[in-house]
């Protein structure tokens, strides 16, 4: 069975994080994805703390297992949701667009391994000087907010300068991402997509469709011209206009900011596939059926395992 340092460190089986994703990763998918062996996350999103309170009891309460929370550090609630995740004292705390720095200190004391997800080699030095536990290399393949940089790039120069463990995000959906994953230098991986179509995730029904369907080019990104905001999402009549007006010679950084306002949810909870914003990583078109979280975990370390073992067939 694969192991790694990642496991022994939060008492995890298979060195695998469900990604945070707002509007989908709940209290219930997070213990579904903990039940099966690996850390689920549950996102703070732009929530509030009484909403954040009520999912990690809710996880509480489908299971024993460690799991974490993500906190995206944009949002106007950061300050509440940090102090109600150290209140709660859960496992893992992993953070998103932003620097974490400030909150850190709060964390650690509280017992909670601090996990930042980067998409450079400063920030990870960075988050590395302020006491993280490890850190999640993010590439520009995956789904949601993104950097520039591929996780074939970013993950081994992130190794390189780094003593913390690091986990590989973007790009990832099988055995053979996470066995690419672990020869960059990795010891674990973040996987968001593949759980879109987890048995256990609520997302609406429309949204997992639009996963299960994709293609290889069936993705796109937004919020590229003036930089800072940009997203990766499936194809479709809200991606368009988007770009369209974002490429408009009046458009300005703060309309273009706004453009998105509301699309997400409009995706996940009313599954309006016209105007809804699906967020989806470039590994989408290899998605191709829904299973409980428990079973797509255990079917990707089987094949990791398996692709790690026959390796020697190819060094002579």
């Amino acid at each position: 069975m694969i192991a790694s340092p990642i496991c022994e460190m939060l008492g995890i089986k298979y060195p695998i994080f469900q990604g945070g994703m707002a509007w989908i990763a709940d209290g219930k998918l997070a213990a579904a994805v903990s039940e099966g062996g690996g850390l689920g996350i549950i996102s703070a999103m732009n929530a509030n703390a009484e909403y954040l309170k009520g999912q990690i009891e809710a996880a509480r309460r489908l299971t024993d297992k460690p799991f974490g929370v993500n906190i995206m550090l944009m949002s106007p609630y950061a300050d509440e949701v940090a102090e109600i995740a150290a209140e709660e004292r859960v496992a893992v705390v992993t953070t998103g667009a932003g620097n974490p720095s400030k909150y850190m200190e709060r964390w650690i004391s509280a017992g909670i391994k601090v996990i930042p997800v980067v998409a450079s080699v400063a920030m990870a030095k960075r988050v590395e000087k302020y006491g993280a536990a490890a850190v999640i290399a993010e590439g520009e393949e995956s789904g949601g907010h993104i950097g520039e940089l591929t996780t074939m790039a970013i993950v081994p120069q992130v190794r390189d300068a780094v003593q913390i463990p690091v986990i590989a995000a973007g790009g990832i959906a099988d055995g053979r991402g996470v066995a690419a994953s672990f020869m960059l230098g990795a010891c674990g991986v973040q996987l968001g997509t593949r759980f879109l179509v987890a048995e256990e995730c609520s997302v609406h029904r429309n949204y997992k469709e639009m996963i299960l369907k994709a293609g290889d080019i069936s993705t796109v990104t937004t919020g590229r011209r003036f930089g800072g905001n940009t997203c990766r999402s499936i194809k479709n009549n809200f991606t368009r206009n988007f770009i369209k007006e974002e490429y408009a010679p009046e458009a300005t950084p703060e309309s273009v900011a706004n453009l998105g306002i509301g699309a997400l949810r409009k995706a996940a909870v009313e599954g309006d596939i016209q105007d809804g914003c699906f967020l989806a990583g470039q590994i989408a078109g290899l998605v191709s059926r829904e299973q409980p979280a428990a079973e797509i975990i255990k079917e990707i370390f089987e094949e990791a395992e398996k692709l790690l073992k026959e390796a020697p067939l190819w060094v002579k």
